[in-house]
C-alpha cells in the first residue's frame, strides 16, 4: 500500500526551521502543564489508594442515584473520596476512589458497603474492589521509571552497534550508567532526579563519543514520550500502568521508523556519494515516507 506518490521531494531539511518550533512549543507546553499541575495525576497504581466500581439495585433492578447523593453519603461515612460517574451519562454505576491515607486496614470494601447503605435507601453493590497501598504504589512508579530508561538505553546500544559498528563502545557507557544508577539509587536519590541526569548524562556522552545515530534515536524517542505525556496532562488523565505500556508500544513504534529512516540513510550515503548530506538525509526521508505515516 503507498500513500505518498514515489516521485515526492519535500525539502525536509531545507524546513527543519518551522519543525523546530513547533517541537520545542509543543514540548514547552507539555513541561509548563506538568508543572502547573504540579505532576502527573497518578492512578492507584501509582498513587496508592481504592478504587470502587459501586452500583445501586431496587427490587432487584439497576437504579440510578444523583451523584450528589452519593457524595453525601460518603462525607456522612467518613470515608472522603471522589465520586465518578462510569460509563455514559446513563449509567447507574459509579466509580469512587479513596486516597492512600484513608484506604489502609482491612476491611475497607464492607465498610464503604454498610457507609453507603445507611446513608442511601438502595442495596448497594460493590461491582468491583481494588486496593494498592502507598508503599507499593511508590516502588511501581520507580519500576515503570527505571524500565523506561533501561529500554531507551538498550536501544542505543542496538543503534549505536547496528549504524555505527560501536558494540564495545555504547555497551561500555551502558554498562558503566548501570552501575551509576545502582549506585545513586543506594543513596536514595529521588527516581525522577535520578533519571533525569542519567538521560542528560547518557545525551552528553553520546556527543563526546561522536555516537550520531545513537544520539539522533533517544532525542527523538524522548520527544515523543515528552509531548504524549504532556497531553495527559494538560486533559488532567490518570497516569496509570497501562499507560506505561500505550509509552512503550509509542517508543516501540517510533524507533522502528527511525531504524528504517536510518537504514535508508546509510544505503543513500553509499549509492550516492557525490550529494550532499541535506539532499540524502531528504531523499531517504522522502523514500520512506509512505511507510511512515502507514507506522
Amino acid at each position: 500500500m503507498q500513500i505518498i506518490k514515489p516521485d515526492v521531494n519535500i525539502n525536509f531539511v531545507g524546513r527543519r526551521g518551522v519543525a523546530y518550533i513547533v517541537s520545542l512549543v509543543l514540548l514547552l507546553t507539555s513541561l509548563g502543564t506538568l508543572v502547573v499541575h504540579g505532576g502527573l495525576k497518578y492512578g492507584i497504581d501509582f498513587a496508592g489508594g481504592a478504587e470502587a466500581l459501586v452500583g445501586f439495585q431496587m427490587d432487584e433492578a439497576p437504579v440510578k442515584i444523583p451523584i450528589q447523593a452519593v457524595k453525601t453519603a460518603l462525607e456522612a461515612a467518613a470515608l472522603p473520596g471522589v465520586v465518578q460517574q462510569f460509563g455514559d451519562h446513563e449509567s447507574t454505576i459509579y466509580r469512587i476512589l479513596i486516597p492512600a491515607e484513608q484506604a489502609e486496614g482491612e476491611g475497607l470494601a464492607k465498610t464503604l458497603q454498610d457507609g453507603l447503605a445507611a446513608h442511601i435507601d438502595a442495596q448497594v453493590e460493590i461491582e468491583s474492589f481494588e486496593m494498592v497501598g502507598p508503599q507499593v504504589g511508590r516502588d511501581l512508579r520507580e519500576k515503570a521509571l527505571l524500565a523506561m530508561f533501561f529500554a531507551l538505553l538498550m536501544i542505543t546500544v542496538y543503534i549505536s552497534g547496528r549504524f555505527e559498528l560501536k558494540w564495545l563502545l555504547s555497551l561500555i557507557m551502558a554498562g558503566a550508567l548501570f552501575i551509576a544508577v545502582y549506585l545513586l539509587r543506594i543513596v536514595a536519590l529521588p527516581i525522577p532526579v535520578l533519571m533525569a541526569g542519567c538521560l542528560v548524562v547518557s545525551l552528553v556522552l553520546f556527543y563526546v563519543l561522536n555516537l550520531k545515530y545513537a544520539m539522533g534515536a533517544i532525542v527523538a524517542l524522548l520527544h515523543d514520550v515528552v509531548i504524549t505525556i504532556g497531553v495527559f496532562s494538560m486533559f488532567d488523565k490518570e497516569f496509570t500502568l497501562p499507560i506505561i505500556a500505550a509509552l512503550l508500544t509509542i517508543i516501540g513504534y517510533s524507533l522502528n521508523d527511525t531504524i528504517i529512516v536510518f537504514d535508508r540513510i546509510r544505503e543513500n550515503l553509499r549509492k550516492y556519494r557525490k550529494k550532499t548530506l541535506a539532499e540524502i538525509i531528504n531523499r531517504s526521508i522522502n523514500e520512506t515516507l509512505s511507510r511512515t505515516i502507514l507506522t
